[in-house]
């Protein structure tokens, strides 16, 4: 009895976090660590897609200046410098990520064109906008997805900024419902284990 008592207590909770997520979580998981201007504000690459279906805008302060978070930046992508979040998620979807704890010279000289590229079968990332110290935009080979890293210095430090902008128009209502309620939160997990790894490892005297 205690048991199906505790199972019972669980499942409650867990529909009352997803019934509660519109309304009183979702803006909390769309603008994790940016201030109110920051998700307001236009970036680079906003024009790439200008309706998207999914915003969102996180951000950290790095207490290191530009000049030494942009080498993490744009060595990023599978068989790179990784994505410094959880590698072991990454790679359950066979994405070949490997988060380097150093800065790669091989992968130091990005240009306009170039591509990040996200596992073998997962979407092409080209490079749309290249402003040393300051952005760094992307966009998916379909149009559909748009993520810029913009770099704002600030009295003794940097804010990270990360934007990410998707299209889905021909999703279904159900297909929109686990997007919401599970793809928004489970991007959340990654991506702020994302910025903390950049700022740990751009903190960090070298």
């Amino acid at each position: 009895m205690r048991t199906t008592k505790v199972v019972g207590l669980a499942v409650g909770a867990a529909v009352a976090a997803v019934a509660s997520y519109p309304l009183l979580w979702r803006e909390w998981c769309r603008t994790w660590g940016a201030t109110e201007d920051e998700a307001l504000a236009t970036l680079p690459g906003d024009d790439l897609l200008l309706r998207p279906d999914l915003l969102t805008t996180r951000a950290i302060t790095v207490e290191a200046p530009p000049s030494r978070i942009w080498p993490w930046l744009v060595q990023m992508g599978s068989g790179r410098g990784g994505a410094y979040t959880y590698d072991w998620i990454e790679n359950l979807f066979g994405l070949n990520m490997h988060s380097a704890d150093e800065i790669l010279p091989q992968f130091q000289d990005l240009r306009i064109g170039e591509v990040l590229p996200v596992g073998e079968g997962g979407p092409k990332l080209l490079v749309e906008v290249l402003e040393p110290d300051h952005a760094l935009v992307l966009r998916s080979d379909d149009g559909r997805w748009v993520w810029a890293f913009v770099l704002h210095e600030i009295p003794g430090g940097t804010r990270l900024i990360s934007r990410n902008r998707i299209a889905v128009p021909d999703a279904s209502p159900l297909v929109r419902w686990f997007n919401q309620l599970v793809m928004e939160p489970g991007s959340l997990v990654m991506e702020q284990k994302m910025l903390r790894g950049i700022k740990q490892r751009a903190e960090r005297r070298l």
